[in-house]
């Protein structure tokens, strides 16, 4: 089963990489772009929030300053979340929500009023440093979302099965009783949030120099908060694979009803029905319910292969016999 799973990533990484070869159209791989920036991001939303069970609104903040305080976004960006998670982090779930919601907002205006950085609601312009080709330029910002997104699901990987991620999880069920148990629940939730962070913040500072241009709505926005959290819910919240398929599922088809409607007005229409449909039909997310629902069918299968027969032995009381594979086990 193991081996299965390598050749199943090796595989999967193999598609990946091939992708902007096989479908050359700008238009194709500028989807594939938008997507590759939106599961890393995903990915890292879900190193805290999907392992902690802290849902955190309020991600855009450090996208926005991934995209305005270049080119050490993801540092910067870290270095913000120290604070901010260390205030937000004194407080637990519905008041946690509430506070990054705060920070968003608050950082928004800051956005607009610090002109000497953002210049505003004017935005900035990002001069792009080499002469690309239409065809060629989506193919460096590719591979560089690409690079992001492994080292993000690396980490999320070693987080998920590391001794420190064994402790995040026990906060997710049970803080209480984990801090009961030695879990350094506060650095513990901290380090995650500022992991998280990080990632969000290198999204943002190469989805601004992909779009060639910065303003605060669009940086500092709160859809990206719920487009994020969103793909983690569909996919399956605190698994691995969750965010990314999250991701392939929603950005594709996001982009295509803006181009279909020359509208993003229908996004909000789909992001709110496809939450509903999670809540109702897939609470859990696509992969832990298709997970659960193959091992109900493996162990219904195989209770199906014993099967009881009663026999009676002159002398002796009826006895249940167990057949499988032609094998008896008299009981």
């Amino acid at each position: 089963m193991k081996i299965l799973r390598i050749i199943l990533l090796i595989a999967l990484l193999a598609a990946f990489i091939a992708f902007p070869f096989v479908f050359s159209d700008p238009a194709t791989t500028t989807i594939a772009v938008f997507t590759l920036f939106f599961a890393a991001a995903a990915v890292g939303w879900n190193i805290f929030s999907g392992y902690t069970g802290y849902i955190a609104l309020g991600h855009a903040v450090y996208f926005g300053i991934g995209a305005f305080l270049l080119p050490l976004t993801g540092l910067i960006a870290a270095a913000f979340a120290v604070p901010f998670g260390w205030i937000a982090l004194r407080t637990r779930r519905h008041t946690f929500v509430v506070i990054t919601i705060a920070t968003f907002f608050i950082m928004q205006l800051m956005a607009y009023n610090l002109r000497a950085i953002t210049q505003g609601s004017a935005g900035l312009s990002l001069p792009i440093p080499f002469d690309w080709s239409a065809t060629f330029f989506n193919l460096p910002f590719y591979f560089v979302a690409l690079a992001i997104l492994l080292l993000a699901f690396g980490t999320s990987w070693w987080v998920r099965n590391s001794k420190y991620g064994l402790g995040l999880l026990a906060i997710r069920d049970d803080e209480d009783r984990a801090l009961g148990l030695g879990v350094n629940t506060g650095p513990f939730k901290l380090i995650a949030f500022v992991l998280s962070a990080f990632f969000v913040g290198m999204v943002g500072g190469l989805h601004a120099y992909f779009n060639s241009s910065i303003f605060p709505p669009f940086a500092f926005d709160a859809l990206f908060d719920v487009a994020i959290a969103l793909m983690a819910f569909l996919g399956g919240m605190g698994t691995l694979f969750g965010p990314i398929l999250g991701a392939l599922i929603l950005v594709p088809a996001q982009q295509y009803l803006t181009i279909i409607s020359q509208s993003s007005g229908y996004n909000l229409i789909m992001y709110g029905v496809i939450f509903l449909v999670i809540i109702l039909l897939l609470p859990e997310g696509i992969i832990p319910t298709i997970s659960k629902r193959w091992n109900k069918w493996k162990a219904t299968h195989n209770s199906s292969e014993l099967t009881p027969v009663i026999t009676t032995t002159p002398g002796q009381e009826d006895s249940i016999v167990v057949e499988s594979s032609g094998k008896g086990i008299e009981q």
